[in-house]
């Protein structure tokens, strides 16, 4: 497996030279300075990419070009916003990047209640608290009707915690879900996102599954013309958030996804923290089926808590079977050499623990820290490698 690091560009305060020193050989990034929705240019893709091997490093994989409301809702502008990623895809092909990671979850992207939640160690993890997000959402957010989507047993936790916040724990806490988290869209106050989630609930999951597979029937014609693979994220955390629809949660998701669009660039970022969030979800299982067309993954572990709540664990300590994913991985890469295909999924470890001195360090963007990802790395590398040293 080829080993990656997310990098957020010339700002991050991981440099690519601390890529190089935690072992890594390529980067995951994207244009972030681009609005959501305009044109990659060649131009832009190349400069990136040249700052990138400068460094001996290679852009392995795009994270992500993020795709527009519109697009999703199929409203406004959004033919034109279909091209403009379609022209997007074309100059990171030409450009010889051939795989991005996407994902078309609506309103928010990947969203956590607590940034630093400190573990027993005493470094932090990012949480998501299901009362939490019950109680912003009923309570904070006032959505309308948002009590419907909830038991009475959460509705009354909700509504104590509620009572027992600060106020600036409230605002922390509207700051962590809609402020926007790295790789996101952006933000929204609370008159926007009320609104949007409205126009997402109206769709509903079969509306929003729609718009998803005509996305897909547009571009990845031109994906497979630019050797590019599209490897969509699942939905993070894997289960409706606002009463909003999901449609990358589950197995039958995929399924649905890879019916309605056959083709080898219609692909799979494998994000086991993400899929790893709901307990249904076999991911063992999901690696083998749906190994052809993984050609990406995010290795990170979760802790299930009964409510729904979770937390980002060790990456070989949690619920996943981090052992199993990795070996099925190599499997399919096996598959692939042996059939004369280029055999490299790229990984990359995500959301490491905060620790030591970056604790008080600031810039630091949550879950992306240099020691507990160098040390999540290192982990997943001494498996892939007693793994392979097996089947020699």
């Amino acid at each position: 497996m080829q080993e990656t690091w997310r990098w957020y560009g010339p700002d991050d305060t991981v440099s690519l030279k601390n890529v190089v020193q935690a072992g890594a050989s390529g980067i995951v990034s994207s244009l972030h300075h681009v609005e959501t929705g305009d044109v990659w240019s060649y131009q832009e893709v190349i400069a990136r990419k040249l700052e990138v091997e400068a460094a001996g490093l290679s852009w392995s994989v795009v994270e992500s070009i993020p795709v527009h409301n519109d697009i999703k809702t199929r409203t406004g502008n959004y033919l034109q916003l279909i091209e403009n990623y379609k022209e997007s895809i074309r100059s990171i092909g030409k450009a010889g990047i051939k795989v991005v990671c996407y994902n078309f979850m609506p309103v928010v992207d990947w969203t956590r209640t607590d940034l630093t939640y400190q573990l027993d160690n005493e470094s932090f993890a990012l949480r998501f608290e299901m009362t939490d997000f019950i109680a912003y959402d009923v309570h904070i957010l006032a959505r309308n009707n948002a009590s419907e989507d909830y038991s009475d047993k959460q509705l009354e936790k909700a509504k104590a915690r509620f009572e027992a916040m600060s106020n600036v724990e409230k605002q922390g806490l509207e700051e962590n879900i809609i402020a926007g988290l790295p790789g996101g869209e952006g933000s929204y106050d609370r008159e926007s996102i009320r609104q949007t989630i409205g126009d997402f609930i109206a769709l509903g999951t079969e509306g929003l599954r729609h718009n998803l597979i005509e996305f897909l029937r547009a571009i990845i014609p031109v994906a497979e013309e630019y050797g590019v693979n599209m490897c969509i994220h699942p939905d993070d955390p894997p289960f409706s958030l606002f009463g909003l629809p999901r449609v990358v949660s589950t197995a039958d998701d995929i399924r649905a996804l890879i019916q309605a669009v056959r083709s080898p660039a219609n692909g799979l970022t494998m994000c086991a923290g993400s899929f790893g969030a709901r307990g249904d979800n076999d991911l063992v299982g999901m690696v083998k089926e749906f190994a052809s067309i993984i050609h990406f993954a995010h290795l990170r572990n979760v802790i299930r808590e009964e409510d729904g709540s979770f937390f980002e664990a060790e990456h070989l300590y949690g619920d996943n079977d981090m052992i199993g994913i990795i070996k099925a991985l190599l499997d399919e890469e096996q598959r692939r050499k042996s059939a004369g295909l280029n055999s490299a999924i790229a990984m990359r470890p995500d959301h490491g623990h905060l620790m030591g001195d970056e604790v008080t360090k600031p810039g630091v963007n949550p879950g992306y820290s240099f020691g507990g990802r160098m040390k999540g790395l290192a982990e997943l590398r001494g498996v892939i490698h007693t793994l392979k040293s097996l089947n020699t």
